[in-house]
């Protein structure tokens, strides 16, 4: 019973992630915050490491994957989606990101390392056609906001796929608490180049106190106690049951995001959801 209640925990921070970025994100410009965000989780992921005892001593071999996923995890995924939060909608991100086990799918099957039958193919195919009913809700604008934000979603998205599917290697080898730390030191190392010239003009006077609780729930909440979390309920029970409960996320966010956001709920997202949670559960369950 006590493993059910951590992964409603978990998912529950998970889907206040798409919340407090949208808030946050209206005050603080994508590459400051980005920077504030993977700054504050690398030094928490720090002090995780000292506490472990960790040593990160890899392969040769290795050094170039490792270095490419901290670039997608940071760079490229945090950045994305806090930029696309500036244009989109919670509820949009979290049905997006619970597309990524079909895609990691689509990947694992282009790299040779996994085949799709055509059960789970229809599971892929319907869940794209869900997601592209809300990409194209607005019709097919490219100046309008909600497209540019959805499009960099989905970038966001692949980019967080390939790292599942590329880390599934690093994290047999080196475990994937190693892995996590590692990977977000390098990628707040690489985006460190853009992120300090925000933050060198930036005015942190103007941050409140509503900011930083956001900041960290961001920082802290997301990027270091939702992994726990997650890890410890893998360490519990079986991946399907977990991934059951990652798939509330986008349910848990729309009611968030119209209780505290006062978001409309629109006819076209509930049955392009509806479609991609169903397509979903055929390419988890098949």
């Amino acid at each position: 019973m006590f493993v059910y209640i951590i992964m409603l925990l978990q998912s529950l921070i998970a889907s206040g992630t798409h919340i407090v970025a949208k808030v946050v994100v209206r005050d603080v410009e994508p590459v400051t915050l980005t920077m504030i965000r993977s700054g504050i989780a690398a030094v928490g992921f720090s002090i995780l490491a000292v506490v472990r005892r960790e040593k990160f001593r890899f392969r040769k071999e290795h050094i170039g994957t490792i270095l490419l996923l901290g670039f997608l995890a940071i760079p490229v995924n945090q950045f994305l989606f806090l930029t696309a939060m500036k244009y989109t909608t919670p509820t949009n991100a979290a049905l997006f990101y619970s597309t990524t086990p079909a895609l990691v799918l689509v990947l694992s099957s282009l790299m040779g390392l996994e085949k799709v039958g055509w059960k789970k193919g229809t599971g892929v195919l319907t869940a794209f056609a869900g997601v592209c009913m809300i990409i194209f809700e607005h019709g097919i604008d490219f100046g309008s906001e909600y497209l540019i934000g959805n499009l960099l979603l989905i970038v966001a998205v692949f980019a967080w796929a390939y790292y599942t599917v590329s880390g599934k290697a690093m994290i047999i080898h080196y475990g994937a608490i190693n892995m996590s730390i590692a990977t977000m030191l390098i990628g707040t190392i690489m985006f460190m180049p853009v992120g300090m010239i925000g933050l060198v003009d930036y005015d942190f006077s103007a941050l409140t106190v509503a900011h930083w609780s956001g900041l960290l729930y961001l920082a802290i909440g997301t990027s270091v106690i939702s992994y726990l979390l997650w890890y410890y309920a893998l360490s519990r029970t079986t991946a399907s049951k977990v991934a059951v409960f990652a798939n509330l996320q986008p349910i848990l966010t729309t009611i968030l995001a119209w209780t505290l956001l006062g978001q409309t709920v629109t006819p076209v997202f509930i049955i392009g959801g509806l479609i991609a949670l169903g397509g979903i559960f055929i390419t988890q369950y098949a």
